[in-house]
């Protein structure tokens, strides 16, 4: 099923009480998604935001620039969330690795926000039909509400338990995720018994989040990635088809993201310092972050300064731009929950060259791209390395896969389809209709 029909909007629209706690239309990552699909919702359905205050300036900056039309309450909890987030960053040595230790000291915070939620309400809880978290997307960060309200309480999209692969403990380490080793603890801590056994409706990212909701029967779970995109920012239109190559005659090779250990973001150039024939051609870097550093100085070693460019931090908008303008998107990351930026370029008609691990194995799946075996580090950059090669030698193949990646995405993952499967969920619940065909 692919949704909702079109004349949802003239049924009843349901009352919905978002809890969003993260939603933010200028911060990267879950803070976006949170907005752009509470956005979605909205349109389906009469929505209250319950978000954090911090988020107020940002939301009310978009509201006034675009008209978005959001019913909003700001809940103030920064007397536990400012120093509980203090106290992380410095443990952290800043904000882009060690993700275990801020989701172990997001969790007082998290359960703040939620009483300050109800406190706020308390009076008029009734008003609403549904509760719905959409965010956080953990599921280590259990909800206190989901035992007080009476009506269906909808949890997700939920994404995580993604193990890290054993031969890549160098990058582990350099994470600093030594602490990922007492995740599962999160399975005792108070509420999280009761956030799952009281859940109407568990919206499931992918496979590796389904094995570790084990208290959830079928019935009450929905597959649900939690990655969407704009199409009026990542589109194909005016594209250079894949795999056609432009007028220097070279194959373009794009990696965008942050360049943070996980993603593995040497990998691709060291890849080119390994192949004269892919010299020959050029590959962009768009991202910032502690690896960059490590990367420059394979491009020194190497001499790659005339075939790798290292672009830096760039806009949503001209992140697609390069991306229209490029053949292959190269994104070996090894622990990638929901790689949105995959779908991303999909979208824009990329070949997408991915880790067969976690969501982007899923999404390039099916011939939709090249899905390179997880693997020891050297196996892995064999492998990449005879796969962007491939690129060059059979050109056929790579403008299939960008179709069929392309027409993917356009048919499943537009922030607009994502919301018509959420109002049809709400619809299922209150009429009391079962939830396995609501999926993707």
């Amino acid at each position: 099923m692919e949704g909702a029909s079109s004349d949802q909007t003239a049924a009843h629209r349901p009352r919905v009480l978002l809890l969003a706690d993260e939603c933010n239309p200028e911060w990267p990552s879950l803070p976006i998604v949170g907005y752009k699909y509470a956005l979605e919702i909205a349109k389906l359905a009469d929505v209250t935001v319950a978000t954090h205050v911090r988020n107020r300036e940002n939301i009310e900056k978009a509201a006034a620039a675009t008209g978005a039309d959001l019913d909003v309450v700001y809940i103030d909890t920064e007397w536990i969330a400012a120093p509980m987030f203090r106290i992380a960053r410095w443990l952290r040595g800043g904000e882009e690795v060690a993700w275990s230790t801020s989701m172990i000291f997001n969790y007082l915070p998290y359960l703040a926000f939620e009483h300050g939620v109800w406190r706020h309400f308390k009076g008029h809880m009734a008003r609403f039909d549904v509760v719905h978290r959409i965010t956080p997307m953990s599921p280590t960060l259990p909800s206190w509400l989901a035992h007080k309200v009476t009506q269906p309480f909808v949890i997700g999209p939920l994404n995580g338990n993604l193990d890290w692969p054993a031969a890549f403990a160098e990058e582990q380490a350099r994470e600093k995720e030594k602490l990922r080793r007492l995740r599962d603890l999160y399975k005792y801590l108070p509420y999280a018994r009761s956030t799952y056994d009281d859940a109407a409706a568990v919206l499931c990212a992918f496979s590796h989040t389904r094995r570790d909701l084990s208290r959830v029967e079928e019935d009450r779970i929905v597959s649900f990635p939690e990655i969407g995109f704009d199409p009026s920012i990542f589109h194909a239109q005016g594209a250079a088809l894949a795999g056609q190559r432009g007028a220097d005659g070279k194959v373009h090779f794009l990696y965008a993201g942050r360049l943070v250990p996980y993603k593995l973001p040497e990998l691709p150039v060291r890849v080119f310092a390994a192949s004269g024939s892919l010299q020959q051609h050029h590959l962009h870097m768009v991202g910032d972050g502690p690896e960059r550093a490590r990367i420059e100085a394979v491009i020194a070693e190497h001499g790659l300064e005339g075939c790798v460019t290292l672009h830096g931090r760039k806009s949503q908008a001209e992140v697609a731009d390069m991306m229209r303008r490029c053949d292959a998107f190269v994104f070996p990351s090894i622990r990638e929950l929901g790689a949105g930026v995959v779908i991303e370029a999909m979208a824009c008609g990329m070949y997408a060259l991915v880790a067969d691990y976690g969501a982007p194995g899923d999404l390039a799946a099916e011939g939709r791209g090249a899905c390179i075996p997880l693997a020891p580090p050297d196996e892995m950059t064999r492998s990449l390395r005879a796969a962007m090669e491939a690129c060059l030698t059979d050109p056929d193949r790579m403008r299939a896969g960008a179709q069929l990646g392309q027409d993917y995405a356009e048919r499943l993952f537009p922030w607009s389809a994502k919301g018509r499967k959420t109002r049809a969920i709400y619809d299922a619940l209150l009429s009391g209709a079962p939830l396995k065909e609501l999926g993707y």
